[in-house]
């Protein structure tokens, strides 16, 4: 049995690395002692473009922590040391995805080691650089990450990343677990009215840029030339719905194309997932994405593109399809194939028998391994 510390976010904060950090605590709590140490505050409003980064889920998925840190307070950062020095762990664990904590994360990691009874320190990236990149990221990543006695990432290309920057780097790719446990029972209804006679598209997360609902919407026109479906955007918009409104509009395609721009609840997008047919998501970039192991959970093949970690864990023509990115009229052909050819029956056997290789107690494993 070892002693963790975990920092990171948890319930009631929302979103994936949330979902994340909540689940890797639960699954070391069946064999080992474990703190979870998350935030007073996580974000500054001025900095946080969502409407608010609270989960206003029904039955959230949630576990004991304490509420110590605050990123823009130094105090907060001396006080998680100390508790952590109290608590004599073994194992200390940062996660790491954008460079906004590097600061607090270069003292964190800093003092860490400092720490008289020596734990080890293990960050996990599930952003090596963030998607939109800036000329100070390798900086802050250099500052923030350099203290680690080893590091956990999701796929090979921030594996790369990493190495890049760290090249005596002690590493382990291991892919990003199911998130099928968001499938809490209930009654899960799906947030908006959508077409019943047509197959339904699944498009959903947080809507930025680099995520290409923008190329999905221009695929639209030439997937309804070959037969009706609809196609349900769903999540927060972080730059506004205006620009696809006005592309939706330009395409005429508003009779075709839902979009719900809001964060979806647990309950939501378990409902969201389970009518669709498929989900599709046309990334410009990524590492990984929560949402394929959403929808791999619920059984549901997904449709993507050839970036980043994604094709390592959707295999193309065995539990989805994988195509070039930013090529609105090769996703059109995959679409109109998936349905042509009944992929979906085809795919869901190998869908459910993929999730063996995504379950949390790999992820644990790798992390034993590595500290």
């Amino acid at each position: 049995m070892v002693r963790y510390c975990l920092i990171g976010p948890t319930y009631p904060y929302r979103g994936g690395i949330a979902h994340y950090t909540t689940f890797l605590a639960l699954e070391l709590q069946k064999e080992h002692e474990v703190l979870l140490i998350s935030f007073k505050r996580q974000y500054p409003r001025w900095l946080y473009p969502g409407r608010s980064d609270r989960d206003p889920s029904q039955r959230p998925l949630q576990t004991h922590a304490e509420y110590l840190l605050d990123p823009l307070n130094p105090l907060s950062w001396r006080r998680t040391l100390q508790r952590v020095k109290e608590w004599k762990a073994e194992v200390v664990v940062l996660p790491w995805w954008v460079p906004f904590w590097a600061p607090a994360w270069t003292i964190l990691g800093r003092g860490i080691k400092r720490l008289p009874h020596k734990p080890r320190l293990i960050f996990i990236c599930h952003n090596v650089l963030p998607h939109e990149k800036s000329t100070i990221d390798k900086l802050a990543l250099r500052a923030a990450l350099s203290p680690g006695d080893g590091y956990i990432v999701h796929s090979q290309a921030d594996a790369e990343q990493l190495l890049a920057q760290f090249p005596e780097a002690k590493l382990r790719v291991t892919p990003l677990p199911t998130y099928a446990a968001l499938a809490v029972a209930g009654d899960n209804k799906i947030p908006v009215k959508v077409p019943a006679d047509r197959p339904l598209l699944l498009f959903c997360g947080f809507v930025r840029h680099y995520k290409g609902l923008d190329v999905l919407l221009e695929a639209m026109p030439m997937v309804l030339a070959e037969r009706d479906v609809h196609l349900l955007a769903a999540g927060e918009f972080w730059d506004g719905t205006k620009p696809y409104q006005d592309l939706i509009t330009s395409l005429d395609i508003g009779d075709e194309v839902t979009l719900l721009d809001r964060y979806l609840t647990n309950e939501e997008l378990i409902a969201c997932v389970d009518a669709a047919d498929v989900v599709v998501l046309p990334y410009r970039s990524a590492t990984q994405s929560a949402i394929i192991q959403v929808a791999f959970g619920r059984g549901r093949p997904v449709i993507t593109t050839d970036v980043g970690g994604l094709p390592e864990i959707v295999m193309d023509g065995k539990t989805g399809l994988v195509v070039p990115a930013d090529d609105p009229e090769t996703l059109s052909k995959a679409i109109n194939r998936f349905f042509d050819e009944d992929l979906g029956a085809k795919f869901e056997p190998n869908v459910k028998n993929a999730t063996a290789n995504f379950q949390w107690r790999i992820l644990v494993q790798a992390l034993m391994d590595i500290s």
